[in-house]
């Protein structure tokens, strides 16, 4: 039984790590790179891990020379998966290049808000919404994180 080469684990796992740094961007054009190198890593990865051999076909050969055929039906699989999902967000991309005239995914106003609070230390209590406390269900209860901040000493 044979080992997969290092050259194909580490060629796995750049492509996974260059994948998840792709994913992180804001721009949708990367992240639909991320995608699919984190796919093809991943992919890659699990054809490693399966048994080498001959062609899993029942009579062709001796049951313990043949490659397992499992990991090959999962990437398969992964691969339609995936290329349903770089379809998707190919769409996505394009549809708000073509809406905006770029492609960077922005911050919106809970974002914004949420960052401006953390550097202050506070906890947000603002319904952006406008339905008023007692009518949001989206609505958190600020007490339990306000009661926290006086136990480590942070101010309203």
């Amino acid at each position: 039984m044979s080992q997969p080469s290092l050259v194909l684990v580490i060629t796995a796992g750049v492509l996974a790590a260059t994948g998840v740094t792709l994913l992180l961007e804001r721009s949708l054009t990367r992240i639909l790179l991320g995608v699919i190198l984190l796919g093809n890593g991943v992919n890659l990865l699990i054809l490693a891990g399966g048994r080498a051999g001959g062609a899993p076909l029942v009579g062709s050969g001796p049951t313990g020379r043949m490659s397992d055929a499992l990991p090959q039906a999962m990437v398969l699989t992964a691969v339609v998966i995936t290329f349903g999902l770089t379809a998707f967000l190919l769409a996505v991309a394009y549809r708000d290049w073509y809406l905006s005239g770029d492609d960077e995914v922005q911050d919106d106003l809970e974002d914004r808000q949420i960052v401006r609070l953390a550097e202050r230390n506070e906890v947000s209590t603002a319904d952006l919404g406008g339905e008023g406390p007692n009518n949001d269900p989206e609505q958190v209860d600020p007490e339990p994180a306000l009661r926290r901040l006086r136990r480590r000493g942070g101010k309203r």
